[in-house]
């Protein structure tokens, strides 16, 4: 089933983490050059932080290798697309908990949010598992 085309799939996910990427790069450094209490929280958070920029990493890896008709990429790029999905439901429920009632307009916010990241990952699944991935991307 081939709900998109590769080549926006490749293009979608070579640009977007790596946009995610500069920015949380440009945020690591901004947050490193100013005080000394920034540094201590920022080097308690370096385990999650390494963690985000693997995953980021993964999405930017499977992008190029669609790009570039990697077999390999589909199985990276499926992969960063169920991580993504699962980080952005625990993060929208936490979020969601984490605030006092009513919790109404900030659950439809966060659906808005959530539900075009969400759609275009599951027909990125769907598309990478379709006939034309197959065939292009099998090696």
């Amino acid at each position: 089933m081939d709900l998109l085309n590769l080549d926006l799939i490749g293009w979608l996910f070579t640009l977007g983490p790596g946009l995610a990427l500069v920015f949380g790069i440009w945020l690591i450094v901004g947050i490193h050059l100013r005080d000394e209490t920034a540094r201590k929280e920022l080097a308690a958070r370096v385990l999650d932080d390494s963690l985000l920029f693997g995953i980021w990493i993964l999405g930017l890896a499977g992008g190029i290798g669609v790009l570039l008709d990697k077999s390999w990429s589909r199985v990276v790029l499926e992969l960063f697309c169920w991580t993504l999905m699962i980080l952005l439901f625990l993060s929208v429920w936490n979020r969601w908990r984490a605030a006092p009632p009513p919790r109404g307009m900030l659950a439809l916010s966060l659906a808005m949010f959530i539900v075009p990241i969400v759609a275009i990952c599951v027909a990125t699944i769907l598309t990478l598992r379709g006939e034309t991935a197959l065939r292009v991307l099998s090696g």
